[in-house]
Parts: C-alpha cells; sequence; structure tokens
C-alpha cells in the first residue's frame, strides 16, 4: 500500500485515475469542513451577540462598532482622502439630462403635494410615550424616561421639529457626531 487507508498502490495501472479521485474526494471533505466551521461560527457569534444584548447591551453595542480590519495594507492619508474628496465635490455639476427626464417631470405634474406636515406636543408625547425608558440615549444623553416625566420639554422639541422641517434643514446639533472620529497613524 502506497498510501495508509486507501486501496492505492503504486503498481497499479489505473493510478493516476485513482490519484486523482482520491484528491477530488479529500478537496470535498476539506470543503465540507470549511463550510461546517463557517456555520458554526455564524452560530456561535449569533448566540454571544443574543446573550450579551440581554445581559449587558452597551457592551454589544460597543463591540458592534469597533471597525472590522480588512485589509492589510497602511491605512490611507488623511489628508490625501481630504484632497480626493474635496477636488471630486469642488466640481461643477454638468449632468447630460436625458428625454426620460420631461417625461417623468410631466407624469407628476398631476400629483397633488402633500399637506404640510405639523408637529404638535401631542405628536411628541405619543412617541416618546412609545420609547423603551431605559434604551441607549440620544446625543442629548438623555433617556426617554426623563423626557416622558418633562412634560414642558415637549412644546420645545415639537418647536424644533417643526422649524427643522420648515427650513428643510436640520440644525447642527441634530447631526453631531458623539465622538471624534479616528485618526489615521
Amino acid at each position: 500500500m502506497a498510501f495508509a487507508g486507501t486501496n492505492v498502490s503504486l503498481s497499479q495501472p489505473d493510478i493516476t485515475q485513482k490519484l486523482t479521485e482520491r484528491i477530488d474526494d479529500l478537496k470535498q471533505r476539506i470543503a465540507a469542513w470549511g463550510k461546517r466551521i463557517q456555520r458554526y461560527t455564524k452560530r456561535s457569534t449569533r448566540f454571544n451577540q443574543n446573550r450579551l444584548f440581554q445581559s449587558d447591551q452597551k457592551r454589544l453595542y460597543k463591540s458592534l462598532e469597533q471597525p472590522i480590519v480588512s485589509g492589510t495594507g497602511p491605512a490611507p492619508n488623511q489628508a490625501d482622502t481630504v484632497a480626493f474628496w474635496r477636488s471630486l465635490w469642488s466640481e461643477p455639476v454638468n449632468h447630460n439630462e436625458g428625454p426620460w427626464t420631461k417625461v417623468v417631470a410631466s407624469q407628476c405634474a398631476g400629483i397633488t403635494p402633500m399637506d404640510p406636515v405639523i408637529i404638535t406636543p401631542d405628536d411628541v408625547a405619543e412617541a416618546v410615550r412609545r420609547a423603551l425608558n431605559w434604551k441607549s440615549p440620544g446625543l442629548d444623553g438623555l433617556h426617554h424616561y426623563w423626557l416622558k416625566g418633562f412634560m414642558v420639554c415637549h412644546a420645545v422639541l415639537a418647536r424644533q421639529f417643526q422649524e427643522a422641517l420648515n427650513q428643510k434643514s436640520l440644525p447642527s446639533l441634530f447631526t453631531k457626531q458623539t465622538k471624534p472620529p479616528a485618526t489615521a497613524t
């Protein structure tokens, strides 16, 4: 026996065919084991995340925020990245609008515009009422429990949301980052 555990010996006339079959068989076994390991890894990750969600949600969300390292090369230079996007976005827009845009515009001409949205303090109270008390707070750092209790804030929040809708732009506090972006080293 040339290969332990097989019926293949070097003196057989069809040795190349049997070796090819054996190699294919081993490749399939390796592929099956690889898929099995992938399924196990996914299931294990899902199980650990579910357990962590039930016990310590803050730690789960922090672990999900960790960047996934996908490349092995050096990180791009921040100045080069900024220069690239700045040059791209500073170009004047020069689109070649096709005839289909006129067709779409004529089809949309008959659509009646949506009634203006008016946010009332009751709308804010209803939205806050349905929110869970101690889930992660927003940028303001307030849990929903406190927003439910301070009903005086509902009118102010309704006014701020209405102003944001009327101005068609968000105040800077709505788009503020919670932590500074990581710098490339």
